[in-house]
């Protein structure tokens, strides 16, 4: 691979991230805040997608659980892509539609956040969970690429969604992941005030 195609790549990507940037910045401020309150009550964020996407949902999961810049309590986040026997179990019984939004009725609660994460947005188990989690009255908070597919067409006017503009995955999650980094960050703003040597 020569050093051409691998210094476009970084240049795609940091275009990508520049030109969002303005449009993202409303609705991740806007899932921060449904985050943040669903938590401050009690409630947890569910996480599911496929893929890359799977990856994020577990990586964001950590963040909350764990930590991400700060030392802090252990916050309820679940990803939905983590225990193979509920996913082939339910795969093999129902459908592979069906891995997510199984655990979304399990799980899910009135008061509750799904981060339903699709780079097309048209993944059938994801709209399936989606589906799942607005009949249990669950916010969802929803990442897509390209032009959010049919699971922008099923938000209600109390979800978010934070569209990445580009029809290449990889571009796409790259984005999708700077935004879980934007939202963890906030979720500890929103804790804590500031920053952490302020």
């Amino acid at each position: 691979m020569n050093s051409d195609r691998i210094l476009a790549h970084f240049q795609e990507s940091a275009e990508l991230k520049l030109s969002s940037a303005n449009a993202l910045t409303q609705p991740i401020s806007q899932a921060v805040d449904i985050m943040f309150s669903a938590l401050a009550n009690g409630n947890k964020i569910l996480a599911c997608g496929n893929g890359g996407s799977a990856a994020d949902c577990q990586h964001f999961a950590a963040e909350l659980v764990g930590r991400f810049e700060r030392e802090r309590n252990p916050l309820p986040a679940l990803a939905l892509t983590t225990d193979t026997s509920i996913m082939t179990a339910v795969g093999n019984d129902y459908s592979y539609r069906d891995i997510f939004s199984k655990q979304v009725q399990a799980f899910g609660q009135p008061g509750d956040v799904l981060l339903a994460i699709s780079t097309s947005g048209n993944s059938a188990n994801v709209l399936a969970a989606a589906e799942a989690a607005l009949e249990r009255e669950m916010r969802v908070v929803a990442m897509t690429g390209k032009d959010g597919g049919a699971l922008a067409r099923m938000l209600t006017d109390l979800d978010v969604h934070i569209n990445v503009p580009h029809s290449r995955t990889a571009r796409i999650q790259e984005v999708h992941l700077v935004t879980i980094h934007c939202i963890c960050d906030g979720i500890d703003v929103a804790l804590f005030g500031g920053d952490e040597n302020e």
